[in-house]
């Protein structure tokens, strides 16, 4: 059904081939799902959860990892890790925004809860703590890979699609730590550490579905996804400019909103591996948290150049330049999903103890009582740290409110006019404004060993002399280094294939193609018998 959802408008070539995309992805993820019961099936003789859960123990180690390993793959390919991502950048912006919304807010999450599921409940949560480095150092690639790649993106949708792949790597260094503190016996900083992973679940739900109804906003306004077509929308969009800057907070995990409350959890939970006797262990999760650090510095890059770009300045296209502000419906949508960020910022007490419920599911120790301090008023973190987040709002209110009473006394007797920018004599143009692309490229040439760009030069002389351009084209292209080295060779063999096998099997007999089918029939009925 998710298929019919990305090519609503499949009218259009691109529309087409996500849809195509992501149903091959997703099929190659269910794959290894059912690969992942039948061998739960084998040893438990029943498709029951209980039977699965009564008899995870007994599985050998070597079929523990195959059932794990395979689950990994079947449900991170749901969720968008990397390097199984790569349908994600694709049907994100083919699908309608309020489609986007759905299937980033909800249906990517349903593949995290099946990854818990598996491992703490079918496997026992002590299989192995291999396990959970696996799935910490795939959560921290996909962060900071997802990151990066949004940066450089000027599609306001495949933007946000490659923050999804960040955000569910962020998720499974949560849940990896906690995965990891179960195995050796931790069963207090492993419960902090799934609730920290199923937080911030919760959390990217909202703001993820916030930005994306947000940039169904600004496309059904200016009927572009591409952001260097933006600008100067503040003042004729000012209530989605707001819940989209609030969004952008969020998900920037800047206080006092929700994203920082679930990414501090999970800061505390990787600074806790100093009580793992494991040398290795305590190398690897404080470096998984540096690695957290630079994702978040990113991300809020990320979203000053989205939000700079599109809201302020001067209108760069026709299109922004006549924007109206969107009507009242689509604006209660983000209004209330705004709301929830900054509830859930300033209330994790309403959150925690539901999540607290599940994870002594699953460890068997209930630790809301031990993290939420001070009446609930206050997070604290194995007496490690503590932070309160209505103190923290209503500190930050008051150093807003000294600093703007500040300004007042010192600045207000001076005389102001209000008159256009200064723009060295010339009237300002939006030609003269930072672009997308310009507030990119300081990252861009930082990271270029990872981002590996392809530049292009190309100059037009004057007829008249060879020493003067008539005319220059620049290109600078990025191509996805999974899709460069993994994806695209697997797909040209297989194309390959394809071709050899059609030119030697195409006939014009009806009766030789149904032979084809009948012994193609058998040898999957042999396969499966």
């Amino acid at each position: 059904t998710s298929y019919f959802l990305v090519v609503t408008e499949h009218e259009k070539n691109e529309v087409r081939y996500a849809g195509l995309f992501y149903l091959v992805m997703t099929h190659i993820g269910t794959a290894f799902i059912i690969l992942t019961f039948l061998v739960l099936f084998q040893n438990a003789e029943s498709f029951s959860f209980e039977a699965f859960r009564q008899s995870g123990h007994t599985l050998p180690e070597w079929l523990g990892t195959v059932v794990f390993l395979a689950a990994l793959v079947g449900f991170g390919t749901k969720a968008g890790i990397v390097p199984l991502h790569v349908w994600l950048p694709y049907a994100h912006p083919a699908a309608p925004s309020h489609v986007s919304a759905l299937m980033s807010g909800v249906m990517i999450k349903t593949a995290i809860y099946g990854l818990i599921r598996v491992y703490f409940d079918f496997l026992g949560g002590e299989f192995t703590w291999g396990g959970g480095v696996m799935v910490l150092v795939v959560g921290t690639v996909s962060a900071l890979l997802g990151v990066m790649y949004a940066l450089m993106e000027h599609d306001i949708k495949r933007l946000l699609a490659y923050h999804s792949v960040e955000n569910i790597g962020i998720i499974l260094m949560g849940i990896g730590a906690g995965m990891i503190f179960s195995a050796y016996g931790f069963p207090e900083l492993a419960a902090l550490g799934i609730i920290a992973g199923l937080y911030h679940t919760i959390n990217h739900a909202v703001f993820k579905s916030l930005l994306f109804l947000g940039s169904g906003s600004l496309l059904y306004a200016t009927h572009t996804r591409n952001m260097e077509e933006y600008g100067g929308l503040l003042k004729r969009m000012p209530w989605t400019g707001l819940f989209f800057l609030i969004g952008a907070v969020s998900i920037s995990a800047l206080p006092p909103t929700n994203g920082f409350v679930s990414e501090w959890l999970i800061f505390q939970n990787l600074f806790l591996a100093y009580q793992i006797p494991d040398i290795l262990l305590d190398i690897l999760l404080p470096i998984a948290a540096a690695m957290l650090a630079l994702t978040g510095g990113l991300a809020l890059a990320c979203f000053a150049k989205a939000f700079g770009i599109s809201f302020l300045a001067l209108p760069r296209g026709s299109h922004a330049k006549h924007a109206q502000e969107v009507p009242i419906p689509m604006r209660i949508g983000m209004g209330g999903l705004a709301l929830m960020c900054l509830v859930l910022g300033l209330g994790p007490m309403l959150a925690i103890p539901f999540l607290d419920q599940v994870s002594a599911g699953f460890v068997g120790v209930s630790v809301a009582e031990r993290v939420l301090t001070m009446d609930g008023w206050a997070l604290t973190t194995a007496n490690f740290a503590s932070v309160s987040m209505p103190g923290l709002a209503i500190m930050l209110l008051v150093l807003s409110g000294v600093g703007l009473l500040i300004a007042i006394l010192l600045g207000g007797r001076l005389k102001s006019r209000s008159y256009k920018t200064w723009g060295c004599g010339l009237n300002v143009t939006s030609r003269m404004e930072y672009t997308a692309t310009g507030f990119a490229q300081p990252i861009k040439r930082m990271f270029s060993t990872v981002y590996q760009p392809t530049v292009k030069l190309e100059s037009e002389m004057l007829e008249e002399s060879r020493y003067f351009a008539k005319r220059r084209y620049f290109d600078f292209h990025i191509t996805p280094f999974f899709q460069q080295y993994l994806y695209d060779p697997v797909v040209n063999i297989f194309l390959r294939m394809s071709h050899r096998l059609r030119n030697r099997t195409v006939v014009n007999e009806l009766n030789l193609y149904l032979g084809y089918v009948f012994a193609a029939l058998l040898v999957v009925l042999l396969s499966v018998r």
